[in-house]
């Protein structure tokens, strides 16, 4: 996270100035040699803020609570000063500032937080922690620093996105009967953000509508599919991802891994952009209703934009509401407060690499870790940056995977060192349930009535699925295994199938 959010402020700011350029200014220029006086005070305040946080981290984990959080208040009040200061004063670099207040948040958060947030302070005087995606209030506090979050080819989403009836429409949606999906994005958004957002970084593309995509598409889970076989964070037709470099290698579909399908993601956008005229909501229309219909309504109606009736009359009603829906989404990643949403704070924090000690499976390691520092538990944050393994899968001991910081402290604490704990996982993730099949029917045998028939398990049978049904409904509704039933048919358990699709049931009512 550190190197992103120093990364924020040297690809918005003029320049990042450099200790030793710093050192090197010319001696004979009394405006520099004054501007070095003025850094040189600004980091000092920078080390005394640094030191004052610290020590306010300290008392209150002795349990002084009231006089830690006034300090922290009064360290994080300074340093965001004079963090602003140093933004208007070359040769200053922002970037101390960013990779210092990330410092102490991320110990902040593993030593006062246990993993699960930050402190309680004054939400009044305490800068906020959600108010700029990934959580940094210097960058918050640092409007030039936050640019790549906003902008696209040189202009402002929020100058862009034009608040109409569908857009306040969508809104609506997103804050009442979705709200919570929505917060389930930025959730699972944030565990995959160092995979994801780097990719829009360097392509200059915002932030923002990323997230858009990704909540609207996925709702940040990397293995969905859709009931028209689109798959993956940002919902990839075989095609289309086969076009832009994804597909199956090695028994693995790469629309699943969140980094290549963001790149696939930023190659496709940048494509409509350069056909559309940079327009947003038709690039937008395009990623949902295909990129040639598109631009045979922009060229037909003389280069006219989504809202235009021309354009807009002539699209399908699912591609009029997902425009909506993503800029809705996008807008409320960039402005919560106006409309009193408070996404939660994330310990997420850069992925790290965990060695596993002794053969495992994403299930058994979710349960084995607990829910310690995080709402649901580990398994969507474990699925999404280790989207090669199936949950069921015994993974070999010495493969390493990609889990969230505070997972490092919990594996050794909870798989390790307790091994009640780590067996009592096992037990459970080894556990089947049973399947029973019904015998045949004797041949001498009078044949049942006709109810009774109907409602008797059968040895095998073929099941047409209707329109957006799962293995996991069918299953539940017919009484059968559904783990058995995925892999009879070769399907995943959450996979949303094809209307006609058949299936053959084993152990199923045939009702």
């Amino acid at each position: 996270m550190r190197s992103i959010l120093i990364a924020f402020a040297c690809g918005a700011l003029a320049a990042c100035a450099t200790p030793q350029a710093v050192q090197h200014a010319p001696s004979h220029a009394g405006n520099a040699r004054t501007g070095i006086v003025a850094v040189d005070a600004l980091y000092a305040r920078l080390d005394s803020d640094t030191a004052s946080y610290g020590a306010a981290l300290d008392a209150i984990g002795r349990g002084d609570t009231d006089a830690g959080n006034k300090a922290l208040t009064a360290a994080s009040t300074d340093l965001l000063d004079a963090a602003d200061k140093c933004q208007a004063t070359p040769p200053c670099d922002p970037g101390r500032f960013i990779a210092a207040y990330d410092a102490l948040l991320k110990r902040q958060a593993s030593e006062i937080d246990d993993g699960a947030g930050f402190a309680d302070v004054d939400d009044a005087t305490t800068p906020a922690m959600t108010a700029t995606p990934g959580g940094s209030p210097v960058i918050t506090n640092l409007p030039a620093a936050a640019r790549p979050v906003a902008m696209l080819k040189g202009r402002d989403l929020r100058e862009i996105i034009t608040l109409n009836e569908p857009m306040k429409a969508a809104l609506t949606e997103w804050l009442t009967s979705n709200r919570s999906n929505l917060i389930d994005a930025w959730e699972n958004y944030q565990y995959m953000r160092q995979l994801m957002w780097p990719e829009y970084q360097r392509a200059g593309l915002p932030e923002a509508l990323l997230f858009g995509i990704l909540a609207q598409e996925s709702g940040g889970k990397v293995h969905a599919v859709s009931r028209s076989g689109a798959a993956g964070p940002l919902q990839f037709m075989p095609a289309t991802g086969a076009a832009y470099g994804l597909g199956i290698a090695n028994g693995f579909d790469s629309r699943y891994d969140p980094t290549l399908a963001t790149r696939a993601n930023v190659a496709y956008l940048n494509a409509r952009f350069a056909e559309l005229g940079n327009n947003l909501e038709l690039a937008v229309a395009a990623y949902n209703g295909g990129e040639g219909r598109v631009a045979r309504l922009y060229n037909a109606t003389g280069g006219k934009g989504f809202w235009d009736p021309s354009v807009y009359s002539q699209l399908p009603p699912e591609t009029r509401d997902y425009v909506p829906r993503v800029l809705a989404a996008a807008w409320l990643f960039l402005n919560p407060k106006e409309y009193g949403l408070q996404f939660p704070r994330v310990n997420a924090g850069e992925p790290q690499m965990l060695t596993l000690a002794r053969a495992t499976s994403i299930n058994e390691l979710t349960m084995c870790l607990g829910n310690r520092g995080v709402r649901d538990g580990w398994f969507r944050a474990l699925r999404n940056l280790n989207p090669r393994y199936d949950p069921r899968d015994v993974i070999p001991s010495g493969t390493v995977l990609r889990v969230p910081p505070f997972v490092l402290r919990l594996y050794k604490a909870n798989c390790l060192d307790n091994p009640a704990r780590a067996q009592m996982a096992a037990d459970l993730a080894a556990a089947r349930k049973p399947v029973i099949v019904a015998a045949a029917p004797a041949a001498a045998a009078t044949p049942a009535p006709a109810a009774a028939s109907a409602d008797r398990k059968q040895p095998a049978y073929t099941y047409v699925a209707g329109h957006h049904e799962t293995i996991a409904e069918i299953a539940d509704r017919k009484d059968c295994d559904e783990q058995q039933l995925a892999r009879i048919n070769h399907v995943r358990a959450d996979q949303r199938l094809r209307k006609g699709q058949k299936l053959k049931m084993v152990g199923c009512y045939r009702r």
